[in-house]
């Protein structure tokens, strides 16, 4: 029992890979559905969500946390599916959020671009110079998005366990490859790993139900107690404390939930500092 994450630029043959490995292993195979599960549950546009998922932050939202809510809906709901094991997960920030989780095997698929040129100009029935623009900018927005939002370049190397060019290598060969090192006693679940998913999976449940009182909300998780630091005006410190701890036991798995505020002082002019 394992999870795989397949992150993969567009028209590199990842979706593919990702759904022949799914059922080779008879594993689940999960992309889009997560967003459409998402926008249901926290009642959010869909449109929204992928574009908090896809675009890069403008300056602006660096600065608004625009964005914040969206990715902590995401992030809960697919750690809820890669929780539940035998899950193939294809497609952005799947490998960040399951970092430290052992059984997490994380792949990346490239492809070389000439071939994803051909291929995007046969889709959408535009010119070579078009289809060239189109893939590069999405290139670029999908890295821009991992380093602002978590300083992470999804080019860096050192994110995945393999990196598998679609060229000599095929489809299947890459399946081969994926569902054979998956089967290695290295990416098996434990009782240990599972729990670092557990602990993983409430703490974004607990920031996604609580992120729309604080953008700015921190929360772990370790064994059914929830800890939560939140930066609170003085003057509502307590009923925000009270709030949030009512919110979060609620959660199934939630024990034990821990406020910790840092208050901020709130100026005449409704004004937050610092």
């Amino acid at each position: 029992m394992s999870i795989i994450t397949i992150s993969r630029g567009s028209y590199s043959k990842g979706k593919d890979v990702a759904q022949k490995v799914a059922e080779r292993l008879g594993y689940q195979c999960v992309a889009r559905d997560v967003i459409i599960e998402t926008s249901k549950e926290f009642n959010t546009p869909e449109f929204k969500l992928i574009r908090a998922i896809h675009d890069s932050p403008s300056i602006l939202e660096k600065f608004t946390h625009g964005k914040e809510k969206y990715i902590a809906y995401f992030q809960a709901a697919l750690l809820k599916h890669l929780q539940k094991d035998n899950i193939v997960y294809h497609g952005l920030a799947g490998h960040f959020f399951v970092k430290g989780v052992s059984h997490a095997l994380k792949i990346r698929i490239i492809a070389d671009m000439d071939d994803r040129v051909r291929l995007e100009m046969a889709r959408e029935k535009v010119s070579k110079e078009e289809a060239l623009r189109v893939l590069k900018n999405d290139d670029e927005e999908r890295r821009k998005w991992s380093f602002n939002l978590y300083g992470i370049d999804t080019s860096d190397v050192t994110l995945y366990d393999l990196i598998i060019h679609i060229r000599d290598i095929t489809v299947d060969d890459a399946v081969d490859i994926i569902c054979g090192a998956v089967r290695l006693n290295r990416f098996k679940t434990t009782f240990e790993s599972q729990k670092i998913m557990d602990n993983l999976t409430l703490a974004a449940e607990a920031k996604a139900a609580l992120v729309h009182i604080d953008l700015d909300v921190n929360v772990r998780a370790e064994d059914g107690h929830v800890y939560v630091e939140s930066r609170a005006p003085l003057t509502e410190e307590t009923d925000l404390e009270d709030e949030m701890k009512k919110i979060v036991s609620t959660i199934p798995g939630a024990k034990w939930v821990h406020i910790k505020t840092i208050p901020r002082v709130k100026w005449s002019d409704g004004r937050l500092f610092p």
